[in-house]
């Protein structure tokens, strides 16, 4: 690189520059020493003058001189003196460095010419040197060929990424670096952009740091060459070592006798081995030995080996389509892993044959095109629907000869221009979104045709049969507008609303019970809209408030509700909230203003009849109570007159006595019968429940009854059956029972004839009957025997109150049991008490 003038004359005066220096500081050190001995004379006279001062001095005529003049003359004898010296002094130096700069310009002229002559000796062709010295800027000594890429101007010579290979660069850059910060030399080998080599040699001397760079020879031009193509190789051949390590699929390289000479990673772990080098070693094989007789069987120079294999790795078997190729030196191959690929397209065509089965079932008719507009699927309901034959199916005819056949066979609709309308439907290959359209046939059927495209071409033809599905939605359209019909015709009032709150239907006697105007309840109308109508007919928390919070509301659990409402225009209105379907509620409303108001007149008519029979209990119960002490005063004293110790009576008195007697007993009966009633009715009556023998007390009733037998003749006969000698019964009320029974069977029994007393078990009941051979009941009278004050006396020998059978029905029902009458006209009267032989619980009176 050529150096300029400049730069070799300023190394020149560099030299000249130290020589003056150090001439200029001897001048210097000798002005300094005139200056010093100037200085010293004016001290010398000063003090002279000083000494003169501390005292007059007198001369030999006896002057006397004053001290001021004497330091004044001192001073200015000081002042010449040195004056004169420095003159001399100056006047020598003059010459000396008159002579010293002659010398400078000699030695100057020198440096020159050997800086010249060094130049010529340093700079060669095509060489070039780079000097740092630290303190100047970069020096450039020569240049570089032009055709090896290395710049022509200095500045640009150090930006070495610029005109050097990156590796090069990288390599000369941390070297000079190193050369400079810790003066470390070097010799290496740096390659231009354009592929020349040269040599660089960087070395240290004198402070300064020296970088030559220099061609290579052609021997050694080529040797480095060589080598960085070498290391080219070798840096491709690792990254490609590391790109495959890096790949989850084996690779292999085998030598030219079919030798492993490398493997990846992943092939090592294939075959279970450490790494790479361990497979090598162990000559760890991924395929069987079949398949790779079969690999270089097949694998020719010009055609690689690829096909998919299968072999076991971990135990389990996988499939990988292997890549084999061969070179000169060997063969090499990658396996990549498709096993679940595989997986996935076993799967595919298992689902492929599971659609294509589910849609040979489907009753929707459809086939399938390819991109060729051929037919490739169809199930047995297309068949059916259009009555082809399999041949012609399985043929696989395109989709405009399908279109034709149709027409030929008359199957298609019949539009007025044929060609455009085929166009149209076959224009859906190329189309991208699906067409759905209705074919009207001949045979009167409507099809919904959709054409499903396929993101590679083809279409899936649909046809659904909305035949059916027009006729029900005739149907329920008729349906809709009859149901319409006959809601606006209701007398009930009738709304719907949605989940949302908006009115859904009304009919006019929703309107007309609660004066909402027609625009104002018409559908749209949200409930609060019709709530704020409705207010001023009813405002209380129970009405339109529960119908909001039940409407807008979201309860789980969708209930019926169901109450009444009195408006203030004094309607009265039964109300039902009804869930429908599709979250609506419908409310109905129904006008009971009538039936409310004869159920309140018939309610407050039967709370005055209770109120009345309650009275008559309360009268009858009063009176019983009232009239038994009398009555037995009465009876008392009628058996006091009886009795011999008062007196005898006369048969007249006699006579009277006896009639008393007897009616005072009749009157007494009845009194206790109407408080035994009353009692019952009061529900105070308490059971004693015991185990009874049923021969002792019928045995106890026919004493007591036998008296009045005996009066008519009339016999008594008890038969008490297997199985019915005990009964658990309250022993008085059921002597009351059989007292009853045999009292009325001894009134209307004719004289001599027998009553019957029967008990016999029937399952877990006891059944006592007691039968007659009287007049019988009539069939008017038999249904209201067991009515209270009933009394039917017109062929029995004494009257009653009609309470004999009440009395027994009462008892009987507390009992659990139940008592039935059997009579016909003429033939006698049965009546039989049915009790449960062991009840569970004692029984209490019902109210």
């Amino acid at each position: 690189m050529p150096e300029t003038e400049s730069s070799r004359t300023a190394g020149a005066t560099s030299v000249v520059y130290g020589e003056c220096k150090k001439d200029t500081r001897g001048w210097m050190g000798k002005s300094m020493a005139g200056l010093a001995l100037t200085a010293s004379t004016f001290l010398s006279g000063a003090a002279t003058a000083q000494t003169l001062v501390e005292g007059p001095v007198s001369n030999s005529n006896g002057l006397f001189v004053n001290s001021f003049e004497v330091m004044n003359f001192a001073l200015v004898l000081g002042a010449v003196s040195a004056a004169m010296i420095s003159a001399i002094w100056v006047i020598r130096e003059r010459g000396r460095v008159s002579l010293h700069n002659e010398r400078l310009s000699a030695a100057l002229s020198e440096a020159k010419a050997q800086l010249t002559r060094l130049d010529a000796l340093v700079v060669e062709k095509d060489r070039c040197y780079v000097i740092w010295d630290g303190q100047s800027p970069v020096q450039f000594l020569g240049s570089l060929p032009m055709h090896s890429g290395a710049p022509p101007s200095n500045p640009d010579f150090l930006a070495f990424g610029r005109w050097l290979d990156p590796a090069s660069a990288a390599r000369i850059d941390h070297a000079i670096d190193s050369l400079r910060s810790h003066a470390n030399g070097f010799d290496i080998e740096i390659e231009t952009r354009r592929g020349h080599f040269l040599e660089a040699q960087g070395r240290t001397s004198g402070g300064r740091a020296f970088v030559r760079f220099s061609p290579l020879a052609n021997t050694r031009s080529e040797l480095a060459g060589l080598q960085a193509e070498h290391d080219r190789l070798v840096a491709a051949i690792d990254t490609m070592r590391t790109l495959l390590n890096s790949l989850d699929m084996p690779a292999w390289h085998r030598d030219s006798e079919g030798r492993l000479i490398w493997v990846n990673q992943s092939y090592a772990s294939a075959v279970e081995a450490v790494d790479g080098a361990d497979a090598v070693e162990r000559n760890l094989e991924l395929l069987g030995t079949q398949t790779r007789s079969r690999v270089e069987a097949e694998r020719l120079p010009d055609r690689p080996f690829i096909d998919m294999v299968s072999t076991v790795v971990h135990g389990h078997r996988k499939f990988f389509e292997v890549t084999d190729c061969t070179s000169v030196s060997g063969s090499a191959g990658l396996a990549h892993d498709v096993s679940e690929i595989e997986a996935v397209r076993e799967e595919l065509k298992r689902t492929l044959d599971s659609h294509s089965e589910t849609l040979d079932h489907l009753a929707t008719p459809v086939a399938i095109f390819d991109s060729d507009q051929r037919l490739q699927f169809y199930n047995q309901a297309f068949q059916s629907l259009w009555e082809l034959d399999t041949p012609y199916l399985e043929s696989k005819p395109t989709n405009g000869e399908f279109l034709e056949r149709l027409r030929t066979a008359g199957r298609l609709p019949e539009p007025a221009a044929w060609r455009e309308w085929k166009d149209t439907i076959l224009s859906v290959y190329q189309s991208v979104n699906p067409q759905p359209d209705l074919w009207h046939l001949p045979d009167g059927q409507t099809l919904n045709v959709f054409a499903n495209v396929h993101p590679r071409g083809g279409v899936t033809w649909v046809f659904e049969n909305l035949t059916e599905k027009y006729d029900l939605e005739t149907r329920y359209n008729t349906l809709v507008k009859v149901q319409g019909e006959t809601i606006d015709h209701l007398a009930e009032g009738v709304c719907v609303f949605g989940a949302d709150g908006l009115l859904k239907l009304s009919n006019p006697a929703f309107r007309a019970l609660w004066a909402i105007p027609e625009k104002s309840a018409e559908a749209g109308a949200h409930i609060n809209q019709i709530k704020d109508i409705c207010s001023p007919s009813y405002d209380q928390p129970d009405g339109w408030e529960h119908f909001s919070a039940i409407i807008t509301g979201f309860d789980e659990e969708r209930e019926t509700y169901e109450g009444r409402l009195e408006l203030n225009s004094g309607i009265v209105l039964d109300y039902a909230v009804v869930p429908l379907p599709n979250a609506q509620i419908m409310l109905t409303f129904v006008n009971v203003t009538d039936s409310a108001k004869v159920e309140k007149a018939l309610t407050d008519k039967n709370e005055a009849l209770r109120m009345a029979d309650a009275l008559k209990n309360d009268f009858v119960q009063h009176v019983s109570y009232e009239l038994r002490s009398p009555l037995t005063n009465i009876i008392g004293f009628t058996d006091l007159l009886k009795t011999p110790q008062i007196g005898e009576l006369n048969p007249q008195q006699a006579e009277y006595v006896d009639h008393i007697s007897t009616s005072s007993a009749l009157l007494l009966t009845i009194v206790n019968d109407i408080l035994d009633l009353a009692t019952v009715d009061a529900g105070i009556i308490e059971l004693d429940m015991h185990r009874l023998d049923l021969k002792e007390l019928t045995g106890e009733v026919a004493e007591l009854i036998d008296a009045r037998l005996n009066e008519n003749g009339i016999k008594l006969e008890i038969d008490i059956g297997e199985g019915a000698e005990t009964i658990t019964a309250d022993a008085q009320r059921l002597k009351q029972i059989l007292f009853k029974l045999l009292s009325n069977a001894a009134n209307y029994a004719p004289e001599g004839s027998t009553v019957s007393l029967e008990c016999s078990r029937d399952g877990g009941e006891i059944v006592i009957a007691v039968s007659d051979s009287g007049p019988g009941i009539p069939g008017d009278i038999l249904k209201t025997v067991f009515n209270r004050f009933e009394a039917h006396n017109g062929t029995g020998r004494r009257g009653g109150a009609g309470l004999g059978l009440s009395i027994v029905d009462s008892f009987v029902s507390l009992h659990n049991g139940k008592v039935t009458v059997s009579s016909d006209e003429g033939s006698g009267t049965r009546v039989a008490c049915r009790l449960p032989e062991s009840p569970p619980l004692p029984s209490q009176a019902a109210e």
